[in-house]
């Protein structure tokens, strides 16, 4: 399917092309918080203000400006999210491309690995692995993608099975190529729309378990913004000014179900049963 088809596909699903222009604004607001007038980490006597012309959605504890914070902590949240989701699916075409082409005992012990990283409570076990590892960004991202490469190692197997009894495999295997060119030259190209549906999957998975662990403390700490910490820094006052629990619980919100909106309507544009 080209390119053309497959957004006019896509396009027949109302809710696709909205949650990709609400994406594009928080992708883009986030890129663009450096511009806001506030430092999101500037202290301020205005604490606990709400909504007004000076602070669009008011201040926090500290007197600092929720929206400049809301927009810094998108950039660490999608970092975060994006970051996890790279390193999974690496992970995961590798592990799944290769049970998938060698099958037999192979492929029995890998799906055995992934069967057995799928029944642990990655949450759990992060925080675990948190009281002994250095709490920073570079660990929460690989502690995320340690637990989020096994779905889109299942996809890659799933279509690895199927394409290498294809004939372009088996003229390639003819020609003398290696078991390594075969699936990195001809099987992983094949394999790029069902990585894009679960790697956009992947990221809102990663931004609500940063979230998660960043409102249970054992995520990105403070004084750093993420959606998850202004939740925990929130937690306190939710009763006296419940907006600053409702901007970041908001952003989670619209992100995570855009990207799985997107991502169910990618799936659907490409499955043969649909054309």
């Amino acid at each position: 399917m080209n390119r053309a088809g497959l957004f006019k596909r896509m396009a027949k699903n109302r809710l696709a092309p909205v949650c990709a222009v609400i994406l594009c604004v928080i992708v883009l607001g986030a890129l663009l918080a450096p511009l806001s007038p506030y430092d999101p980490d500037a202290l301020s006597p205005d604490k606990l203000m709400g909504p007004c012309a000076e602070h669009l959605l008011g201040t926090d504890d500290l007197g600092r400006d929720t929206f400049t914070r809301a927009l810094y902590g998108g950039r660490v949240s999608l970092l975060v999210g994006f970051a996890a989701m790279a390193v999974a699916v690496v992970i995961g075409c590798l592990v799944g491309s290769v049970a998938g082409y060698a099958g037999g005992k192979v492929d029995a012990v890998l799906m055995r690995i992934v069967d057995v990283f799928l029944s642990v409570p990655s949450l759990l076990f992060i925080i675990v692995v948190y009281a002994f590892a250095p709490r920073n960004l570079v660990t929460l991202v690989f502690m995320l993608a340690f637990f989020s490469w096994t779905s889109v190692a299942r996809v890659t197997r799933a279509q690895t099975l199927t394409l290498k009894q294809r004939d372009f495999v088996d003229a390639a295997r003819a020609l003398g190529a290696g078991h390594a060119r075969i699936i990195l030259r001809y099987i992983m190209p094949n394999l790029l729309p069902q990585v894009i549906v679960a790697a956009s999957l992947a990221v809102a998975n990663a931004i609500l378990d940063e979230s998660a662990l960043s409102f249970l403390g054992y995520g990105v700490q403070l004084p750093m913004a993420s959606w998850g910490s202004m939740l925990q820094g929130a937690q306190q006052y939710i009763l006296y000014s419940p907006v600053l629990a409702l901007v970041p619980g908001l952003f989670i919100l619209l992100t995570v179900l855009c990207f799985n909106v997107l991502g169910d309507t990618l799936q659907q544009a490409l499955d043969p049963r649909q054309l």
